[in-house]
This record gives C-alpha cells, structure tokens and sequence, in this order.
C-alpha cells in the first residue's frame, strides 16, 4: 500500500472513529481519577460475611446483625438473617437504625447474660463508635468479634449501577439530538427545543389532569394525551419551518419559538409543578422492561437506528445532505428544499414533544422550569459528534458519540467534585475545540500537518543516512 493510500485509509479512520478514541480516552481518564476503595453494600456484602461466618465459626456461634436504616442496610441485614438460618447460625437479634439502636441491644445481651460470639455489621454500622473498646464498656461481651464484609479497590466510574446511569442521563439530550442533527445539516439551527420539553411536560400532565382522570387515568388516556401532546410540539416545529421559508434566519425564528414555548408552558401551568397524574405514568421514564435496560435508553437507541437508516439509505436522508450542502443546486436538481426543511423542523418539534414527555414521566409531574439550557447540551452534543455546523456534513452514529462524550464529561466531573461553575466553563471549552477542530479540518490544516510531519520524517531519514 502506497504512502498516498495509507493517508486516505487513516484520514477517513480519524474522520469516521476519531471522537470513538476520544470518548474510550474519557473513560479512561475518570476510571484513574475515581479509583477508589470500594465496600460492598446489600446482599453482596452479606453473602461475604455470611461466607466468612459459616466457614470461621461454629454453628452454635451467636450472631448480633446490626445495619443502618438505608435501603442498602437493610438488604444487607435481611439478605445475611436468611443465609444465617440456612446455615443454622443463631440470630441473637437485629438491629436496624442508628449507633443508639445498637448500644441498646448490646446492653440487653450483656443484661440477660446470654453469650454474643460475633457482631456482624454493615460497612456502614462497621465504623459506629459504640464498638469501639468494647470490652471496657461491656466486659461479658469482649470475646464477641466485629465482622464486615472486606473492602476492594475499584473506580467509581466503572460501576454498574454509574454505567447504566449515563446512558439514562443523556437519553433525553440524545434523542433530541437526532433531529438537531437533520437541522444544523440542512444548515439550520433549532434553539426551542428545551422549552418545548418544559411545554410538553406541562400540556401532558395538564391533558392528563382535566380530560383523562387525573390519578385515575388508565393507559390508554394517557396515550392519547401524549399523542395530542407530541401534536401540539409538532405545530410548534411546523410554524417554525414555515417562518424559515420565509426567509428568517432560523436563529431568530427558534429563539423567538424558544420564548413563546416557555412562556406558554408558566401560562398553561400557572407557574406551578401539575403532579396530579397516576403512578403508572412513570412507566416510560423509570421502568426498564428489556434486559434490565431503563426504557428512555430502549427508546433511545430505536430511534438512532430509526434515524441511521433514515439519514444512510432513504432518499429524504439524502435530500437532507442536498439541502444543506447547496441548497440552490438541490433546488435546481429536483429536490423540494422547502418540503424537507419543512420536514426536518417537525421531526425537531415530535422529538421535543417526546422527550417532554419521557421527561415527566421520569419525574412524575410537568413544569415550565423543566430542561434549562437543554438547547446548549444538545447542540453541543451534535457539533462534538462532527456534524458541521455550516451544513451538509454529519452522522447520527457520531451524534450519538458526542452525546455520551458530553455525558461522560459531566458524570465524571460530578464523581470527582469539580463544582458547577466550573463544569460550565468546561462544557463551553468543549463546544469551542469541537468548533474549531471542524474548520481546522475544513481548511485542510489536518493534511498540511500530515504532510509536514512526513517532510520533518524524510529529512531526519535523510540524517541519519549521510
């Protein structure tokens, strides 16, 4: 392979995977900043201590679980009374609640006189004070030993519960990130899109709450609210279409969109939070259905696959990378400008509305204050991904990249304490690089730089041979 293919092959690599590199970099970076010493919590930590139990004692042993009151701790504590008798270790007793709840178990023990062998602890409970010296403050019970479940060294950012939690963090941003993406292609802009969040929210919950039964509502007229909701965010999305046809810049047409949405939204729900709606509205928004995937990440990915075919093997993707690469010479070779400029602005306008509505049913309640700055997480998400914001270049797959890269960027700043002030003045540094390394590689500095690196290799060859 000749040096001229090798360069073709390797630009179109960096091209098409690059930001790929960049996010399996981030991650690196937040597993080395959040290796931490990692204890084991709920029925993990008590089948660890149950483990260590049955093989180190006898089983007349005497077993005292003590636990705080969280929902770890108490797992933990139910989880290790159930391998105890199993393996038919004695439960003197089980303790619940704070250090003061402990203290008093131990002195009814040492008050009765009954033999305690071991005190088996949460990692929580574990570092109480009350069994610190315990032989001075209670002499019959100075045999009984502390045991707890052994500690480990692991990132935070590699947990499994962090992991799932990123993709289900950004599925909102990424799924309105799908259509941002058809617009800034067609060399357009769509800044509404985070107040339609908040005005959906509230027209779903508010539909929900006057015509389907409020917390009676069944499936169905909660379905059919939602469709009248994504009806109304399509409106929305249509008229700003329509007022970019007329020539206004579509900066100007969606920020004045993005006022009017939010607006609308305190005027719809009187500057209120409507919380009137039933339990099993929170189905979309927390439930997790397919293989333990939280539905907002299921209905996430459908919608890029959605969208790859739309945008890779149809001819409205096609006519979408026309427009914003030329508009005029579409026009001229038979593509309707105006019909998919029209389109790709409703398409922004359904998403919106859905992701308005996932996110009200994640936090079970509609309010105009939903989705601050969404907008901005958004478009940054597309233009990290590669798509020009100039028009007529950009994936999906690649928005879907910079999507998580913004999500790992802002999970990772909060795992590591970094306040947020400061994670704002990072995010804005994020867009900017990602700006610029576009017209970087518009102006072809790349290859330039490529080219010299090999002039500055032919020269030190050259060198070293004489």
């Amino acid at each position: 392979m000749s040096a001229d293919q090798i360069k073709r092959v390797f630009s179109r690599f960096v091209a098409s995977y690059g930001m790929v590199f960049v996010l399996l970099l981030l991650c690196v970076f937040f597993s080395v900043a959040t290796w931490n010493e990692q204890h084991p919590t709920g029925a993990t930590a008590a089948n660890q201590v149950a483990a260590h139990l049955v093989s180190e004692h006898e089983p007349s042993a005497r077993v005292l679980i003590v636990a705080g009151n969280s929902r770890d701790d108490t797992e933990f504590a139910e989880a290790l009374r159930e391998r105890l008798a199993a393996s038919k270790l004695t439960v003197v007793d089980t303790v619940l609640g704070q250090p003061v709840d402990a203290r008093k178990a131990l002195e009814v023990i040492a008050v009765s006189g009954d033999r305690l062998d071991v005190i088996a602890a949460s990692p929580v409970s574990a570092d109480w004070p009350v069994f610190e010296g315990l032989q001075n403050k209670f002499p019959s019970l100075a045999s009984a030993k502390l045991v707890t479940a052994g500690s480990y060294w692991w990132p935070d950012f590699l947990k499994v519960d962090n992991l799932r939690n990123i993709p289900n963090q950004i599925a909102v941003i990424a799924i309105l990130a799908v259509a941002m993406t058809m617009v800034i292609i067609t060399g357009g802009i769509d800044l509404s899109v985070g107040s339609l969040i908040a005005l959906s929210a509230v027209v779903w919950t508010l539909l929900i709450r006057d015509l389907a039964g409020a917390e009676t509502a069944s499936a169905v007229g909660m379905a059919v609210c939602a469709l009248g909701t994504i009806a109304v965010c399509a409106g929305i999305g249509v008229f700003s279409g329509l007022m970019v046809l007329f020539r206004i810049a579509p900066f100007i047409v969606t920020l004045a969109m993005m006022l009017v949405a939010r607006g609308l939204a305190y005027i719809l729900a009187e500057g209120q939070s409507i919380y009137q709606v039933p339990d099993s509205s929170v189905w979309l928004g927390r439930g997790a259905d397919l293989f333990g995937l939280p539905n907002p990440v299921v209905l996430m990915v459908l919608i890029y696959v959605a969208a790859h075919v739309v945008m890779t093997y149809t001819t409205f993707g096609r006519y979408i990378y026309a427009v914003g690469g030329n508009a005029e010479a579409a026009r001229l070779s038979g593509v309707p400008v105006r019909r998919v400029l029209l389109s790709v602005y409703t398409i922004s306008g359904i998403l919106a509305g859905l992701g308005g509505i996932v996110s009200a049913s994640e936090l079970k309640s509609g309010s105009p204050t939903y989705a601050p700055m969404y907008e901005l997480y958004v478009i940054a998400a597309v233009v990290v991904g590669g798509t020009s914001l100039t028009g007529g270049e950009g994936k999906i797959f690649g928005t879907l990249v910079g999507a998580f890269i913004i999500a790992v960027i802002r999970n990772g700043m909060n795992l590591t304490d970094v306040e947020s002030y400061t994670q704002m003045v990072i995010l804005g540094l994020v867009i900017l690089g990602a700006a610029l390394l576009d017209e970087i590689k518009k102006r072809g500095w790349i290859r330039r730089c490529w080219g010299w690196m090999r002039r500055c290799w032919g020269w030190m060859r050259r060198g070293r041979d004489t």
